[in-house]
């Protein structure tokens, strides 16, 4: 047994309408890795920013070190020796590294002792970081050392980390591991958040499970099952996505030689993209975070134009249509950032169902919106994909991260797409709200609809992709079909290598 760093003692959160934390208990050891698991919405994140100081418990106590633990803000926390990596970046891209980790300092030193500080524990703890970098050109895995070594230099006795992973790539993922393992080894204890089961059970050796606010129960994760855990996160037996074979119909989009400038300071030009889309398949693409994902979906979708000639929708030029003209013929599109892109946080989710859906299912005439018919559309989309919210008038900022993304998801998909792009459909969503996601996804292409699937989880775009094809640096490889490919083909296109030479590696 582990001597008690932290422990929790029935801590209580309530807020209009729902219970997030309810009788919470259980501790963490001294140099523990310790995973919190639930389903979206369990209350996961009221829990670890009490932990952090950025919420006040209705009820119940914190001890840390044997004493009383009650931040007032997160500041308190880190002198407490408690650190935070959040899953969203806080990084400013015009500012190089040492000036990005100062702002989050005190008092900071100089920026030449600041360097030398950050070029030591980088190399330390296996993080290689020029300090002198400027952010806007760190690749989505840098940045989170970034983040990594701002809470290192803290020296914290307790590491909370939110989704970690869900920016990087294999490789980086198996550094970040070593990392985490050196810093236990050294008597950190490491508060782990994840949806990712199956490193929760190569990297923690306890997991506290949370359903509706309540602790549910402990397991080992290194004995038990990624299928066992899921169903005591959902209470129940967890669905596996499945579909009928079938052969892909008429090309619905064709991009030929798609080239465009990132319309973003540090993003990505799109560089001759050819591709050919059927319905009824699921095409998934691959990439690490940055190589232009953003910049596609913005193509697709119009929000951002090109020249004539690169686009074609079922056989119509629409490279310079905006995405109104697009949504009314039926290409559809959802993107990555759901808070500020996808849906606008202070507006109910009525009114964000308005948004995208206002000419495909008639929530306005004349000029003059249905408000009867609009809350409708956004209860069906919160009935059908499970979305946990009190209702329709509740705004998308009330909501966890992952009821979010299914509402975003489950918007686009009731709209009855001919072709729908999604990037990153299951980011920060527990196992079971991932399964339903791709699953509708599924159910969308048997139907007769072509889906594109931007991700950087490669595991579920094997999972339900037809064809697979990287993005690197702006360029599209050769879709190649889904079902066979080992993860050195897969690790070749995402390094950008010629079509020849996955071939070879094939062979």
């Amino acid at each position: 047994m582990r001597d008690v760093l932290l422990a929790l003692e029935g801590l209580t959160k309530a807020y209009p309408g729902v219970v997030a934390n309810e009788d919470v208990s259980f501790t963490i050891g001294r140099g523990e890795i310790h995973a919190l698991l639930g389903e979206n919405g369990a209350g996961k994140s009221t829990l670890v920013k009490t932990i952090y100081g950025l919420v006040k418990p209705d009820r119940g106590r914190m001890v840390l070190n044997g004493a009383r633990f009650e931040p007032a803000e997160p500041r308190a926390a880190r002198t407490s020796g408690v650190a935070m990596v959040f899953q969203h970046f806080s990084l400013f891209d015009a500012l190089n590294v040492a000036e990005n980790i100062a702002l989050g300092m005190e008092n900071p030193p100089s920026q030449r002792d600041l360097a030398a500080r950050i070029e030591e524990v980088s190399e330390t703890y296996g993080l290689p970081l020029d300090p002198f970098r400027v952010v806007g050109d760190l690749s989505a895995g840098e940045r989170q050392r970034v983040e990594i070594i701002r809470c290192l230099l803290q020296d914290p006795k307790l590491l909370i980390m939110d989704e970690p992973t869900s920016v990087l790539t294999p490789q980086e993922v198996t550094i970040l591991f070593e990392t985490l393992r050196k810093l236990s080894a050294e008597g950190t204890a490491i508060l782990y958040i994840s949806h990712k089961l199956e490193e929760i059970r190569a990297l923690c050796e306890t997991a506290t499970i949370l359903r509706l606010g309540r602790n549910v129960g402990t397991c080992d994760p290194r004995e038990t099952s990624a299928r066992q855990m899921a169903e005591m996160m959902v209470g129940g037996t967890l669905h596996v996505p499945e579909r009928e074979a079938a052969a892909p119909g008429e090309v619905a989009l064709r991009l030929e030689s798609l080239s465009a400038p990132s319309p973003r300071a540090f993003g990505t030009s799109l560089k001759e993209i050819r591709l050919d889309v059927r319905r009824g398949e699921v095409l998934g693409i691959g990439g690490v975070a940055g190589n232009g994902q953003d910049e596609l979906l913005d193509a697709l979708s119009g929000e951002l134009r090109v020249a004539p000639g690169m686009i074609f929708f079922e056989g119509r030029d629409v490279g310079a249509e905006g995405p109104d003209l697009r949504r009314a013929l039926g290409l559809l599109a959802a993107p990555e950032e759901r808070n500020g892109h996808a849906a606008a946080p202070e507006m109910s989710l009525t009114e964000n169902a308005i948004l995208t859906g206002r000419v495909r299912e008639g929530l306005s005439r004349r000029g003059f919106l249905n408000w009867g018919r609009a809350k409708t559309f956004a209860e069906r989309v919160i009935e059908r994909f499970d979305v946990r919210t009190p209702g329709a008038d509740n705004t998308a900022m009330s909501l966890s991260g992952g009821n979010l993304q299914k509402f975003v998801i489950g918007r686009e998909i009731l709209q009855r797409p001919e072709v729908l792009i999604v990037n990153q459909p299951t980011w920060g969503v527990d196992a079971s709200a991932a399964a339903a996601i791709r699953q509708a996804l599924l159910d969308l292409a048997s139907n007769g609809a072509a889906v594109i699937v931007i991700s950087q989880d490669l595991d579920e775009l094997m999972e339900i992709s037809d064809r697979f094809a990287a993005l690197n640096e702006g360029r599209l490889s050769e879709p190649r079909p889904a079902p066979g490919l080992t993860v050195d083909e897969i690790g070749l296109m995402l390094g950008g290598a010629h079509d020849m030479e996955v071939a070879h590696v094939a062979e």
